[in-house]
């Protein structure tokens, strides 16, 4: 490491540099996540009193499934974008069913990619 690597603090306190570190802070944003959150907690029941965990999903679901399910909610979105009166909350919620989608896709590409489990 260099000494422009490195960060100091008013303090003295020093750190490594962050230029090649990704900043979630700056790429993620608070509302959205909060608004993911709501709907994951929504869905979080199933059509039973029993909750399931909230991690559940990490168990594994296949690509068709979350492939199958990511297109009927593009097709929502897609019905949504055209119509002027559409709902906010059914917008919401449909949007956050597609980040669902996706990154439950990405996490099994990447889980069998990498050999994870």
């Amino acid at each position: 490491m260099t000494m422009a690597s490195r960060r100091q603090f008013e303090t003295g306190a020093t750190r490594d540099g962050n230029k090649y570190k990704p900043n979630y802070i700056g790429f993620l944003d608070p509302h959205v996540l909060q608004a993911f959150g709501a709907y994951m907690l929504k869905h979080q029941c199933l059509h039973t009193p029993d909750e399931r965990p909230s991690d559940n999903w990490k168990q594994g679901i296949p690509h068709q499934a979350y492939i199958e399910s990511l297109a009927r909610h593009f097709l929502e979105l897609w019905l949504l974008h055209e119509d002027p009166e559409a709902d906010v909350v059914e917008l919401e919620e449909t949007l956050c069913a597609i980040m669902f989608n996706t990154m439950g896709y990405l996490r099994e590409h990447i889980r069998i990619g990498h050999g994870l489990s």
